[in-house]
């Protein structure tokens, strides 16, 4: 039965031949050919289905038979799969974004000293408790949490995207405004519009895919304490955080795995009760404030500003690109410190016109920088102040990064003094525009701070300091009438500690070792 069957299924596709030639059988005239309609390929090393024993035995009629079969059935389901396959991957990148995931470092960013020196080393610590180190002494219990703050400006997000390029995460950024004040859980059901679904299910996304993924919540001043409590467990030792994929609950358990949780924000711009980090989750965070001074690196701090910049002036841009270093020697140049700078230590052969200009346009931007430093530190210092121990308006305008490379753009080297000067005033003028009310108090301020202020605008900031003063005393609204006897009364207290300090300045000068201390 075995060899019959074989040699049936041999002779089966003759059967057809066969039957044309009964039929045809003296109707036609036939040719007999010499030609081979089967062929045997010996000698076969690959594995298939149809090589035995290393052979394989070709008949034309059947490949014909196949092939008609795989052009017009098998090639056009293929193509259909394909197709299908291709519109389900493209629909799904669209609804997860998935070109967002990918960090990209803006083709401006400069690892200049602060980072190196400073930044790096401390996120560095953060991240090796988050996702571990490389080595047998690698650490276990992975916990914490890494929160920025600065005011606006300080690249909290340049930096982060920097550092999740070179480690190889991908880089889930939530947008804090877009979720807003509203969402309180991370369910995307609950969330009260299309944006900030789409931002909860960024979260969620993140969870899900669980390794290699750096989470990085921007601007959480925006956003609601009850949301970012749903993250203290997964940034304590238990790293559990309950989620929502497709529609369905679940918990994600992520110890173990290279799963970083980053937040930033700016606690500068909102009111303060606006900027709440839960209790339990500040524990457990590593917080630092890229926009102060951290002690002991002034220096770089203050370098940063220029490092930042040089990019955006049209002389230093083409220094940097060739050499980080070669700007560093310039600097030192333009402080004129007193360390002599040979032409032999430049990795490049500058010549001396590029050099001199190089020096003019850096001794400028230190002048900006400068200034810029006393704006950032007064901003930071007015507003962590309380409003209830306030003595003059607040002060809103700030000396970030942003502003120095606005500033740096148009710095060149044939300025002046009191142009570069004049280009403060104008930046700063412009800046002050938003401020509405605010403006004229902050500009006045400001050319105290930087002591351009002339005698006119001297009284007018005393006496706005002064109102200021008293309306606080008052406080209340105009329509009030107990605010109105309280602003008389509280002027009647002004005119009688004029009269004090008038009697007690002549007694001085009458007297001027005896003790005046009128009540």
């Amino acid at each position: 039965a075995g060899p019959d069957a074989a040699r049936r299924e041999e002779l089966t596709p003759s059967l057809e031949e066969a039957a044309a030639l009964l039929v045809t059988e003296g109707l036609i005239a036939r040719e007999t050919s010499a030609a081979l309609g089967t062929v045997q390929l010996d000698g076969l090393l690959g594995q298939h289905p149809r090589v035995e024993g290393g052979a394989m035995t070709l008949r034309l009629d059947e490949l014909l038979e196949r092939l008609d079969r795989f052009v017009h059935h098998h090639m056009p389901r293929y193509r259909a799969y394909r197709e299908l396959r291709h519109q389900l991957a493209e629909r799904e990148k669209r609804k997860l974004r998935l070109g967002e995931l990918m960090p990209r470092v803006l083709s401006s960013f400069v690892r200049n000293r602060l980072i190196d020196e400073v930044y790096l080393p401390m996120i560095g610590d953060n991240l090796a408790k988050q996702i571990g180190t490389a080595g047998a002494d690698a650490r276990t219990d992975r916990m914490g949490l890494l929160l920025l703050i600065s005011p606006p400006g300080y690249g909290k997000t340049t930096l982060m995207e920097y550092i999740a390029s070179q480690l190889g995460l991908v880089f889930v950024k939530v947008n804090g405004p877009s979720l807003g004040h509203a969402v309180t859980s991370i369910d995307p059901a609950e969330a009260p519009n299309a944006t900030a679904r789409q931002e909860v299910d960024k979260i969620n996304l993140a969870l899900e895919m669980g390794n290699n993924v750096m989470l990085y919540l921007d601007d959480n001043q925006h956003t609601h304490p009850e949301l970012l409590q749903k993250f203290i467990s997964l940034c304590d030792g238990q790293r559990r955080i309950e989620g929502v994929w497709n529609g369905e609950t679940r918990t994600y358990d992520l110890r173990g795995k290279r799963f970083c949780v980053i937040m930033a924000g700016n606690p500068y711009t909102e009111s303060g009760d606006k900027f709440q980090i839960p209790d339990m989750l500040a524990n457990r965070a590593d917080t630092y404030n890229l926009g102060d001074i951290l002690e002991g690196k002034g220096e770089q701090f203050a370098l940063s500003y220029v490092e930042n910049a040089l990019t955006s002036n049209p002389t230093l841009g083409p220094i940097a690109t060739r050499s980080l270093d070669d700007v560093h020697r310039f600097v030192k140049m333009a402080q004129g410190s007193g360390d002599e700078v040979a032409s032999s230590a430049f990795e490049h052969d500058w010549s001396a016109v590029e050099s001199q200009e190089a020096v003019s346009v850096l001794q400028k931007l230190l002048q900006v920088q400068a200034v810029l430093s006393r704006v950032n530190a007064e901003y930071i210092r007015s507003a962590s102040m309380e409003d209830d121990y306030r003595t003059e308006p607040p002060f809103k305008l700030q000396g970030s990064y942003r502003n120095m490379n606005k500033l740096a753009e148009k710095v060149v080297s044939a300025m002046n003094d009191e142009e570069l000067e004049r280009l403060l005033d104008d930046h700063y003028r412009g800046e002050s525009q938003t401020l509405t009310t605010g403006a004229e108090q902050n500009l006045l301020k400001l050319a105290e701070m930087r002591g351009r202020l002339s005698a006119e605008q001297k009284a007018r900031w005393d006496e706005i300091k002064r109102e200021y003063k008293r309306l606080k005393t008052m406080g209340g609204g105009e329509d009030d009438p107990v605010t109105r006897v309280t602003g008389t009364l509280s002027g009647l207290g002004r005119q009688l500690d004029e009269i004090n300090r008038s009697i007690r300045d002549v007694a001085e000068r009458i007297v001027p070792d005896a003790d005046y201390e009128l009540e």
